[in-house]
């Protein structure tokens, strides 16, 4: 399957995708083209942000989205990478069976997958603004991150073999 039929079967059943991409095997480079692609979409659900931000303040805009750019494509993959490697720890100590690829492999897999409802988010927050409408949408964003994630995490470490 195509990545963007990936992210959409993630929605319906993220163990299930989570597995057939494990059966295909994991490289770093994949990893990283995953990593980077989530970055490059959140960069992407910064733009109205920063758009309304510069308009309401008067702050040039280009310097805002260098900022973004910056902390987005160049900062945040090495915190994500800190962020898998924490967590493998922590899925090893509670008796995990995984790697450290597939732990990296869930947190990339949840970014990328939940991106369509962080677009939304920055959509909302640029267009819309502050409110219960952000809160929603952006409570919606982290409940989808976080059971994609857990679940491929579970999938990777907790998994019987042939499931």
């Amino acid at each position: 399957m195509s990545i963007t039929q990936d992210i959409v079967a993630t929605y319906k059943g993220p163990r299930k995708v989570i597995a057939r991409r494990l059966a295909m095997g994991l490289r770093e480079d994949r990893l990283l083209a995953i990593l980077m692609a989530g970055c490059a979409l959140a960069f992407i659900a910064q733009m109205p942000v920063r758009a309304r931000e510069a308009h309401l303040t008067g702050q040039e805009l280009n310097m805002l989205l260098g900022g973004s750019l910056l902390g987005l494509i160049f900062i945040a993959p090495l915190l994500f990478y800190t962020l898998s490697l924490v967590t493998h720890w922590i899925a090893k100590v509670l008796g995990g069976k995984g790697d450290s690829a597939q732990a990296r492999f869930a947190l990339f897999w949840a970014f990328l997958a939940a991106s369509p409802l962080m677009l939304l988010n920055g959509l909302v927050a640029g267009f819309i603004g502050s409110g219960v409408e952000l809160t929603l949408v952006g409570g919606l964003w982290f409940a989808a991150f976080m059971w994609f994630w857990i679940s491929g995490m579970a999938q990777s470490y907790w998994a019987k073999t042939g499931e």
